[in-house]
């Protein structure tokens, strides 16, 4: 008995657990995140509900959002009139099975079955074919990938847990505006009728949902169709890249999530994230500023960190060396007022002495005020060197070509620009705690040293 049970953990684990593993992690062969900078995904699972379906439609409407809606089909086959009106609507209407189960318990010929038992319905409603398949829960086994011909198997980048009524319409209306953003495919429930779900769960979803749709409104992002995402992904540079380069950017934004967790990393504007900072002690050689002050180690910078993702996507859709750095000074351009709105309100940033940070991309930083350093000689030098060329030559518009022919031009420098220096550009002045507890050190300062001249 002990044996049998080993073997059936062995079959269901190569079956359906590893795939399901390697699909959710590494997005193997299937569509999991778009691209670009307006546009994300509303997928909805398990309906068509008589009751709630409707209401969301009524919504979707309202906000001239397009989504996509993944019936199961023994639903669409009672309810045909509302998935003739997603169909008029503009919808995308993907495959749910016939009924909610997993593909870890069913046999590749069941799964068969049921995908063409659901789209036969749907086409008897609509007249056309559905291409798109998400299974139940997110579980593929290992022979759904062989279906990449018939169908593309859709999953998601954000899930809320919106089945559950306790969850309630102010938290996932947090967990949503929180994860909106471009590219995203976010996963929400059009019926509480499924196995494990609550009934009324999805009033707090319209609910939480009408809000989201709110905001999405004011960054100016629009819900479009998972088909429209898909084609905007196959039209990208990036889908040419070779299979190396693709492991090696996906390394290096998986590094980005973990070095952001690990060294706290705040984000200056979460709606569209381009630079990131955390506030930290300076370590290197004493630098005299533009504006008379001096740079010592031990004092307080806040250290600026591109996004890579961003960065990674701006470069491979850039013709030229030119137009990349046309489009990183005018995200610089859109990011500095913000920060040195937040540096005016907060203290510990407005006690820092500078800007500060390293890069390769180091040609028009002293547009904005910034003064550009070489590396000491050493390790660090060497280390982020090599570091950074490997990467360049996956983002810059010629790749490791250009690496090689200027390769005396493309070295990681320091930059520096004094926080007084960008708050004056900015036309802002330090918080009013600062200020009083700068006057205080000057004020012990003249007691402790009678025969000294403060300048205030």
């Amino acid at each position: 008995m002990q044996t049998l049970l080993l073997w059936l953990f062995y079959i269901s684990t190569f079956y359906a657990f590893i795939p399901g593993m390697i699909s959710r992690l590494f997005g193997y062969r299937v569509f999991r995140k778009g691209i670009g900078r307006t546009d994300y995904g509303l997928t909805f699972d398990d309906g068509p509900d008589p009751h709630y379906t409707p209401l969301l439609l009524d919504l979707l409407k309202r906000y001239d959002a397009k989504a996509t809606f993944f019936v199961v089909g023994s639903h669409a086959e009672q309810h045909p009139e509302i998935i003739k009106r997603m169909h008029d609507e503009g919808h995308l209407i993907g495959i749910h099975n016939y009924v909610h189960k997993t593909n870890w318990l069913m046999r590749p010929a069941t799964v068969r079955k049921q995908i063409d038992r659901t789209d036969e319905i749907i086409f008897s409603i609509t007249g056309e074919r559905s291409t798109y398949y998400r299974p139940p829960w997110g579980i593929v086994n290992l022979f759904d990938f062989s279906k990449r011909r018939q169908v593309q198997i859709v999953l998601w980048s954000a899930m809320f847990g919106d089945w559950k009524e306790k969850l309630g319409a102010e938290k996932l209306t947090e967990k949503l505006i929180a994860k909106l953003g471009p590219g995203e495919v976010l996963l929400l429930h059009d019926c509480g009728t499924t196995i494990g779900a609550d009934p009324n769960a999805p009033e707090h979803m319209l609910i939480a949902l009408e809000r989201m749709l709110a905001e999405a409104e004011r960054r100016g992002l629009h819900s479009v169709r998972i088909d429209e995402m898909i084609k905007a992904v196959q039209r990208s540079p990036i889908t040419h890249l070779s299979f190396g380069k693709r492991l090696l950017v996906g390394l290096w934004l998986g590094w980005e999530k973990l070095f952001q967790l690990l060294f706290q990393i705040k984000t200056i504007s979460q709606e569209d994230p381009f630079l990131h900072y955390r506030l930290r002690k300076y370590q290197g050689r004493t630098v005299h500023m533009d504006n008379g002050e001096t740079l010592s180690k031990g004092d307080k910078v806040i250290e600026l960190h591109f996004d890579n993702r961003q960065l990674f996507e701006l470069g491979v859709h850039s013709r030229s060396t030119a137009q990349l750095a046309i489009r990183l000074i005018r995200r610089m351009e859109k990011d500095l007022p913000v920060l040195a709105e937040r540096i005016c309100g907060d203290v510990e940033l407005a006690e820092s002495k500078a800007l500060y940070g390293v890069s390769m991309i180091n040609r028009g930083p002293e547009k904005f005020g910034f003064i550009v350093l070489d590396l000491p000689s050493g390790l660090f030098a060497s280390s982020t060197k090599f570091y950074l060329s490997i990467l360049m030559s996956v983002i810059h518009p010629s790749g490791g070509a250009r690496l090689k022919e200027r390769s005396d031009q493309l070295v990681p420098k320091m930059i520096l620009m004094p926080v007084s220096q960008l708050l004056d550009q900015m036309n802002r002045q330090l918080p009013h705690k600062h200020v009083e507890r700068v006057h205080e050190e000057e004020r012990t300062l003249e007691a402790e040293l009678p025969g000294a001249t403060v300048v205030h």
